[in-house]
């Protein structure tokens, strides 16, 4: 099921052009209660969704940074780990789920 439009973020990697948001249908239980989640898809071609977990918790703690707030660079890093775990973003197929929880995104340039 491709994504809507409304409320996307357009993100290029690696020449290839994607659109992603953070999820609120895809978080996942732990036991402080949610952890932070995305989902992301082939702009133009959409076919199987990519849902990625990124193992940090999903509500904010004023005494910490912000933990609800995702960054590109986290985006790419789990678009280009999702690929090489086999994702085809432009092939019809049930969502391809990806857990980053031990992953460090990688830094721009």
């Amino acid at each position: 099921m491709a994504l809507a439009r409304r409320g996307t973020r357009r993100i290029v990697v690696d020449g290839v052009e994607y659109r992603w948001h953070v999820s609120r249908r895809h978080l996942c239980c732990d036991y402080e209660g949610h952890t932070l989640g995305y989902v992301a898809e082939h702009a133009t071609r959409p076919g199987t969704t990519l849902v990625v977990e990124t193992g940090r918790p999903a509500r904010l703690d004023p005494d910490l940074t912000p933990a609800g707030l995702v960054l590109p660079h986290e985006v790419a890093t789990g678009i280009r780990t999702a690929r090489a775990r086999g994702w085809t973003p432009t092939e019809p197929g049930s969502p391809f789920t990806l857990q980053l929880s031990g992953i460090a995104p990688e830094q721009d340039s």
